[in-house]
């Protein structure tokens, strides 16, 4: 395979509404985000992924464009944004753009106009379809909950939103569409941006007609048609969101000799706590054993054929410390445990804000404090099918999306340093405990091991190359992995959970080098009898 600089690179997603506010209204801006690059600079990182910036009347913050030429006005300008991208590249930090291009906000010019009549000239970006027996012209649904058509009284007809009903859906099918989605990723492959993380790019060749959303018979000809017509003449990082992928699918994602995409995001494991078959509201305990063998699955099963993607978190999921840790007694161990256990595999790690300072979820208790349209649209939905209040409210403090979009905690002064102002959306009460200040100042601290893991990847190739062997014979909440590369051999081992396991797998023998551990005192690993105490991870040379 090609060595290619985002296979050894570590990406940190910034939510700019939520980063760093520079003027005191309460919003995150890109000033902020320049005031905090040499924090990015000091944890090692090699990419920004910027969750969208552009123009938009904000119905789902941001992923709703109006413009994709011009900045949001609460974020700042296209100087400030020229800015970022020289002073992130002076300190070798590439800024990957968020791609927007399933659906466009209501009010892009392109939807004004399509909106004008049948005989408009962009009526065909849109999908549009007659009503059948008077109604929907089918069962499709919106991710945010009622049906995924919107009736258009002057035309008489429905548009599609796979989205919010204020986010139509472009018709790919349409030549004309997709030139128009070419023309503006070259606007910013040529302003020197280092890729695009792709939105929800496995529905854009959706067959409404047939009810085919994800993974539509068209959508590796139009990825393949991208590549040829944009990055591909750039020296990028392009990652899909494709909730749909099975290892063969991703790798007709990025398979170097497909031409379409260096990685996918594939959510495999992120589904493993709902209950099969339901939404992602419908919770059930984490089944460990079926965590570590998706992991593992998706850490051989690409081979040469395509590249991982690693993560925990982004801006749609609750932060991992809360979901699968303990936020708790063991928040130190456990937010160490997750970082430990996954930036040590194969693939491209990516950090999101604050992950790497351990913020937790931020729990509410009434539907009022709630912003994320996805969870106010599910509690209205779910109280008239007869759900308690109660039910509900847990439901979004396991999975709401504003967990991860709580303003980042910089330090204990007041809104933690995020704003002068009033924050957007309330600033998590534990910031005077958990925040970048008193973890820079910490060096026992998850910043550090998060910093740490950054050099060890960066100055190991078994980290990048490595092949990688799942270790059975251990308790279920054990994970035991290792990475074999040129000789060498790594173990690492990660107890999720409270209680501690046991471990006997005699043919490892001894450690030879503690590489990294979440408990000072661990010094060595004897694998013929090996103890773990509660959230307890380490990786060793064999």
């Amino acid at each position: 395979m090609e060595q290619k600089w985002w296979q050894n690179a570590v990406v940190y997603q910034v939510y700019p509404r939520s980063f760093q506010d520079s003027d005191g209204d309460g919003i995150g801006d890109l000033r902020g985000i320049l005031r905090r690059l040499d924090y990015l600079q000091e944890l090692g990182i090699t990419a920004i992924w910027l969750s969208p910036v552009y123009k938009s009347p904000n119905d789902d913050n941001g992923y709703d464009i109006s413009d994709y030429r011009d900045i949001m006005t609460e974020f700042g300008t296209m100087a400030d944004m020229d800015e970022l991208i020289t002073e992130a590249k002076a300190r070798d930090i590439r800024i990957i753009m968020d791609l927007v291009v399933n659906h466009t906000s209501d009010e892009h010019p392109w939807f004004v106009e399509a909106r004008k009549g049948k005989d408009n000239p962009y009526r065909e970006y849109y999908v549009w379809r007659d009503p059948v027996n008077g109604d929907v012209p089918n069962s499709l649904r919106s991710t945010f909950s009622g049906p995924a058509w919107e009736y258009d009284e002057a035309s008489g007809q429905y548009y599609l939103h796979l989205f919010s009903k204020r986010q139509p859906d472009l018709n790919w099918e349409n030549e004309a569409v997709r030139r128009e989605v070419w023309d503006l990723m070259n606007y910013w492959l040529e302003k020197g941006v280092g890729g695009f993380r792709m939105d929800v790019i496995d529905l854009v060749g959706k067959i409404p007609d047939k009810e085919i959303t994800g993974n539509g018979p068209k959508l590796h000809d139009y990825l393949q048609e991208m590549n040829r017509e944009t990055f591909g003449k750039y020296d990028v990082l392009t990652v899909g969101e494709t909730w749909g992928a099975t290892p063969e699918i991703a790798k007709l994602y990025s398979d170097p000799k497909r031409g379409e995409l260096s990685m996918v995001f594939q959510f495999e494991h992120i589904l493993l706590d709902q209950q099969e078959g339901k939404d992602k509201w419908d919770l059930k305990p984490l089944p460990i054993g079926e965590l570590k063998q998706v992991l593992a699955k998706w850490q051989t099963a690409l081979g040469n054929e395509g590249w991982n993607s690693l993560f925990w978190n982004n801006h749609d999921l609750p932060r991992i410390v809360s979901r699968w840790g303990d936020d708790g007694i063991y928040h130190r161990e456990s937010a160490k445990l997750f970082a430990i256990l996954l930036h040590l595999m194969k693939g491209t790690p990516y950090i999101y804000q604050g992950e790497e300072i351990g913020m937790t979820n931020s729990p509410i208790r009434d539907i009022s404090e709630v912003q994320d349209i996805e969870a106010r649209n599910m509690y209205r939905e779910r109280l008239e099918q007869g759900y308690s209040q109660e039910e509900l409210i847990g439901a979004i403090n396991a999975k709401g999306r504003d967990n991860a979009r709580t303003p980042m905690q910089w330090d204990g002064s007041e809104n933690a340093g995020f704003t002068a102002g009033t924050p957007w959306l309330p600033v998590n009460p534990n910031f005077k405990k958990i925040n970048a200040e008193a973890s820079l100042a910490d060096p026992d601290s998850i910043f550090h091991c998060y910093r740490k893991l950054i050099r060890l990847r960066k100055e190991n190739p078994l980290v990048v190359w490595g092949d990688f062997e799942l270790i059975e014979e251990v308790p279920e909440q054990v994970f035991l992995y290792l990475r074999h590369y040129e000789g060498e051999t790594w173990a690492v081992a990660a107890n999720l959970g409270q209680a501690a396991a046991a471990v006997q797998v005699p043919r490892l023998g001894k450690s030879r080098e503690l590489l990294i551990a979440n408990y000072a005192d661990r010094e060595f690993a004897d694998f013929e009898e090996l103890s773990l105490r509660p959230y307890e991870a380490f990786a060793v040379k064999l």
